[in-house]
């Protein structure tokens, strides 16, 4: 028995590991490919054992082709833009539907979440329109507000303060502490893994955001990474320099897998603070 578990486990292993492989495979390609000199031909492109000697060449015309620095600035400012005004906006909101008592909160509450069915393209039109009347089309603001609430992050935060004991803040009211002061100096600090899990979701998806930004920014200086990715790419791709497509990706994705392997115990940490807690 104990030699058939053993063979179980080590075909489980197996076919988690090629699983794995797979879903690397591209990252790998990616990785190799930015540093294989320009001299390697087409079929050498496509292996995905790396050359020697490495090279920077494709880095650096990657990156005097593309303007990835301004792409960087403009990315960054939307990133966190957005996360500062939804830290604000998830966490007031996830209060109120885990402390507050008023008619029709649950009803309120699941109404609010039917956003997280919404596909985004389907609000495409509607928040293009809104945007073109408010007078930020072709803003960095404008590629920002549509995402100033978060139903996901509402729910996430609901769920963290529906599982912090009570304890603290009432001891907070009893001393004649206001309700802001309660959320901002008791609940807040206690409810700092749910956050940190809500800012690696909305840092994730908004540097990787393609489809808005497109629609809402026409000035090429307002460019974020994902579009001036598509842009660099067409020149790219119309010169078969496969090397520097590989180095200009890799610029686009390595900041958020550096900051994941740098702090990937605390993302884990707070995932699973989130999910168990919740």
């Amino acid at each position: 028995m104990r030699l058939e578990r053993r063979l179980w486990q080590a075909l489980g292993m197996a076919l988690l590991a090629a699983v794995a492989f797979l879903w690397a495979t591209p990252f790998l390609w990616t990785l190799v490919a930015a540093f294989r000199p320009e001299g390697a031909g087409s079929a050498r492109m496509a292996s995905l054992m790396p050359d020697t000697p490495q090279t920077l060449e494709n880095i650096r015309n990657a990156l005097e082709s593309g303007a990835f620095g301004l792409y960087y600035v403009n990315t960054f400012i939307v990133v966190v833009g957005v996360l500062a005004v939804q830290c604000v906006t998830v966490s007031l909101a996830g209060y109120a539907f885990a402390r507050l008592r008023f008619p029709g909160r649950d009803v309120l509450f699941y109404v609010f979440l039917m956003q997280l069915m919404l596909v985004p393209p389907a609000l495409i039109v509607p928040n293009l329109r809104t945007i073109v009347d408010l007078g930020l089309y072709d803003t960095l603001p404008g590629a920002m507000a549509p995402y100033f609430a978060s139903a996901f992050g509402t729910f996430l935060m609901r769920q963290t303060f529906l599982a912090l004991p009570r304890d603290f803040e009432e001891a907070a009211a009893i001393d004649g502490a206001p309700w802001w002061a309660i959320v901002w100096y008791v609940l807040l600090p206690m409810a700092q893994p749910g956050l940190v899990a809500f800012a690696i979701v909305s840092v994730t998806a908004h540097w990787n955001e393609f489809l808005w930004p497109l629609m809402v920014i026409n000035d090429p200086a307002k460019h974020t990474l994902t579009i001036g990715l598509a842009a660099f790419t067409r020149g790219a791709e119309g010169g078969k320099e496969w090397g520097v497509l590989a180095a200009g990706t890799l610029l686009v994705m390595a900041p958020l897998a550096v900051v994941f392997v740098a702090f990937q115990r605390r993302f884990v940490d707070s995932f699973v603070f989130s999910g168990v807690k919740g």
